[in-house]
This record gives structure tokens, sequence and C-alpha cells, in this order.
């Protein structure tokens, strides 16, 4: 058996080469792209692992790699602590440095298990994608969870492969892509031929139904119902001063106001768009009534004043405001943010001056909406977006994804275009168009496949006049959530055992 071999100087100059390619992983991801990326990061990790026999260097191995993945992949969270740079920008490292290293245990748990089965060749790859897999949806669930830049958001810009979601979700198409790109690292041993053409016929497949999946795309249609979003592009750090409050306002109205060749049956403004505590102001609702469609809504985000237990509290919401000027309808999100929203372990930090995090209370939950000029919305604010299979009222499926947000936060970085990603893989998943209201972009209207209709891009400011697209029959993923997913796994399960315990032959 081999042993690991090395000084400590050669430890540290293969930790160094797990840390870049943790960061090559991340040139797979958007708004880069390079898919091919992955197959040199996952395959170079199983290589450089291939004589570590011990659970410890195996973790560390790991851990470096995910330090530099997340590390490059997360970085644009830091901006965030810039904005009221001298309250919180000692908060940068714990953002820039803190989550990665948090993140990566998960990355070491996978090669940790990985070098426990003590496998070689196909079985140790096919193994390795079970465990990623497996550690990537603990990462998802665990701690209020953190599923983004799954591996499977490489292919955002291929719609054939993206497809495949509709049945798989996420989850299951992170364990194809980390499968087929792990297995040049097996290229000679045994099997491997038979594994890599298997590994190819999957991701054909794949691709053959997603192309069969989009030929029958037009017969979707539309709903006949016209949208405007509305996208004012403020700046983050001047969006809450005091006396740039009513030129923001006055900003979305102009905005909403524009003319339009086919008048709009509902206006959607982004996350927290106005600095007001709109139901509390009727100045604010008045003026929003006056501009909202005769017959629809303005849907905009706001932070809402609640009751809570005899208390007041704060939520992140959005309200509908129609012609009448009354909130006819209304929203609290329910997966707040730790460290933007809420601060975690109070108890226990808040010894801390100048913590970063609102005071505010989480929703009920999940939500359909019945918005004034519009079939059935189902709402999500910011992040809720990014977990996959809790994204809608189980029991009460709406017929499109409404999802305000606000990216200003981020600056002109990779995180608008992770996250709008990320929306996207949502509407396929679920079979639902998804409309996303942006500050500071990127906004746009996506259809049941994934497709965007019509779109803004960052610091862009305008509106986006579009169609509502028709939502499509419950998806499979929607009918068997991660069944599909489970299945799959067990085959793959059987056949690490199958290929690592030949059958002796009869003689012997």
């Amino acid at each position: 058996m081999r042993r690991d071999s090395g000084s400590p100087a050669g430890t540290w100059r293969r930790r160094l080469v797990a840390l870049v390619l943790g960061a090559v992983a991340t040139l797979a991801l958007p708004p880069i792209g390079i898919v091919p990326a992955l197959a040199v990061a996952f395959s170079g990790l199983l290589y450089l692992a291939r004589d570590v026999r011990r659970l410890v260097p195996a973790f560390a191995l790991g851990w470096w790699f995910g330090l530099g993945h997340f590390t490059s992949g997360l970085y644009w969270i830091a901006n965030a602590f810039t904005v009221d740079g001298d309250r919180f920008i000692w908060f940068i490292p714990f953002a820039a440095l803190g989550l990665p290293a948090i993140l990566a245990i998960y990355s070491g748990m996978a090669l940790a298990a990985t070098t426990a089965l003590r496998l070689e060749g196909v079985p140790r790859v096919l193994a390795f994608a079970l465990l990623w897999t497996t550690a990537e949806w603990l990462r998802g669930h665990l701690f209020t969870g953190f599923p983004w830049n799954l591996a499977a958001y490489a292919w955002a810009e291929v719609p054939e492969i993206l497809q495949s979601v509709s049945v798989l979700g996420a989850w299951g198409l992170t364990l194809l892509t980390v499968l087929v790109a792990s297995l040049p690292a097996a290229w000679r041993s045994r099997y491997a031929r038979r594994a890599i053409a298997l590994g190819i016929c999957l991701m054909a497949l794949g691709w053959g139904y997603g192309h069969w999946r989009l030929t029958r795309a037009d017969e979707a249609g539309g709903t006949g119902v016209r949208l405007r979003l509305v996208q004012a592009s403020v700046p983050q750090n001047l969006k809450w001063e005091l006396d740039q409050r009513v030129a923001t306002l006055v900003k979305y109205l102009t905005l909403t106001r524009e003319p339009a060749a086919t008048p709009p049956a509902l206006i959607v403004w982004p996350e927290t768009a106005v600095p007001f505590l709109v139901e509390a102001e009727p100045e604010v609702l008045a003026a929003m009534g006056a501009a909202a469609p005769i017959g629809g809504a303005i849907i905009t985000g706001t932070i809402r004043l609640r009751e809570r237990e005899g208390a007041r509290a704060f939520t992140n919401g959005l309200v509908a405001v129609g012609p009448d000027a009354k909130v006819a309808a209304a929203y609290d999100k329910a997966h707040l943010v730790p460290f933007g929203e809420y601060t975690p372990l109070r108890w226990l930090l808040g010894w801390i001056p100048q913590l970063p995090g609102e005071s505010m209370v989480p929703g009920s939950g999940l939500a359909s909406l019945i918005v004034p000029g519009a079939p059935k919305a189902g709402a999500l604010i910011c992040y809720e977006v990014a977990f996959p299979g809790h994204v809608t009222d189980r029991d009460d499926r709406p017929q499109w994804l409404l999802n305000l947000t606000n990216d200003a936060w981020y600056g002109r970085s990779a995180g608008p275009y992770q996250h709008f990603a990320i929306a996207r893989m949502r509407a396929v998943e679920e079979g639902l168009p998804l409309v996303r209201s942006a500050q500071n972009g990127i906004s746009a209207v996506v259809d049941a496949y994934g497709r965007v209709v019509s779109s803004l891009g960052l610091d862009e400011v305008g509106v986006v006049d579009a169609e509502l697209p028709a939502a499509l029959p419950p998806t499979p993923y929607v009918r068997w959530r991660e069944a599909p997913l489970a299945l799959l796994m067990l085959a793959l399960a059987i056949l690490v055992f199958r290929l690592s315990h030949p059958r002796k032959s009869l003689s012997n």
C-alpha cells in the first residue's frame, strides 16, 4: 500500500496546487462559464490525492481546494461591507476568508470520506462524485443552508443541458457534472474507457433530452399579461440617505410612467426599492396608486413593520399597491440572510460591537399571491430563489415566480451574474416563468425553459416591457423532487460496490 510521502515543503506545495485548482473550478461558473475547467479542477484534485491514505491529510487537501473555490467564487460578498465602511469594514476579512473557510469543510469531508473507502480507479471516481454531491446537499441544508455555486450552474448558458434539471434538479445535474469532470483521473485504470464512454453517453442523453424539450418550447405561448420591470439602479450608498429618499421615489415613478407600446397590467419594482415604510406612508401609497395600472398594481419590495407577540418587528417584504392606493397583496421574506438581515447566535456574539445584521424577523413561509392583473405568483425575495425544491408552496402551485432582489450591494462583480443563473435554474426545475426585478440588475423575464425573454444588465437604468410567459405542467422534478436523484445515487453506489468487489470465478 502506498503511503503519504513528501517533505513538509512538498505537502504545502500540494495544498497550494489544490488551492489553485479550486479557483480553476470557479472559471466554469457565471459570468465566465468555461465548463471544461471543471475537468481540470476535479481530476486534478483526485490526482493530487492519489497516494494519500490518512484522513487528516485528505481532509486538508479537500479543504484547501474548497478554500480556493469559495474564495474566488464568493469574493463579492465582501463588497457589501464597504457600503457602510465606517461601521462594517472590519468585517471584510471574515466575509472574504471566514465564510469560504467554513464552506471548505464540506469539500474537505468529501475527499476525506472518499479516501476512507480505500478505492482505486473508476470506483474511486464514482464514490467521489457521490460523496461530493452529498456534501453539497448538506451545504445547502445545514445551518440555514447556502447552496450557492453548485457545479450544475456551470451549464447556465447551455440550454440543452439545463433542461435536465426538470427531472433531476440542480443536485442531480451536479452529480453528473462532477462525475464526468472527475473521470479523467482514472484514465489508465481498469474500466476507464467504459466509464468515460458511459459519462459521455449520459451527458449526450441529457443534451438530447434538452434538445427535444426545447423543440416543443414554442407551444407554451404566453399569458397575454403585459409586465413592466423598473430598474432605477440607485447606488446602495445613496439609497437610504435622507435627502435622497424623495428623489429615489420620483425616479421609480418617472420610469413607471414612461410610454409603452402596450400598456402593462403589472409594474414590478425591486427589493426595498424605495427607502420608506411604504404601508406607513399615505403619501407614498397615494403616489404609487396614481401610477398603478387600472385593474393591476405596482409590486414593490419594502421594509414592513409588523406586530409579533405584542412587540414591533421588521420584515423584508413586498406589497402590491393598486390604483386605489391600498395594499392588495403582501409577502414577508421567510429565509433571512445571516449577518445581513439578522445576526445568528446573538446571545453568544452580542459582546462584539457593531455586528452586521438588521433586526428582522422571518415571514411565515413561502406563499402564492393573488396579484391584481396577473395569475397567482410565487413570491421570492433575494436569495430565497437559491434553494432547489423550496421556492413554491407545494399545496398551492403558482403560475409564475416573482423574484425581487437588490444586487446593488455587490457592485460590478460576479455575484449578480451568479444570482441570475441560479434564479433561471429554478424556472426550469419548476416549469414556471420567472420575473426578476433587481436593483442595479440583472432584471429579466425568463420563460419556463430558462430562456431570457427580455432583460436589463448591471447598472442600466430603464424598464423591461414583456409578456408574462405561460407556465408548463408540473415537471417530473416537481412531482418527484429528489426521488430520481436518490435512485441515480443508489445505482452508482451499487456500481461502485460491484466494480470494487468483482465476482470470483467458480473454479476458485
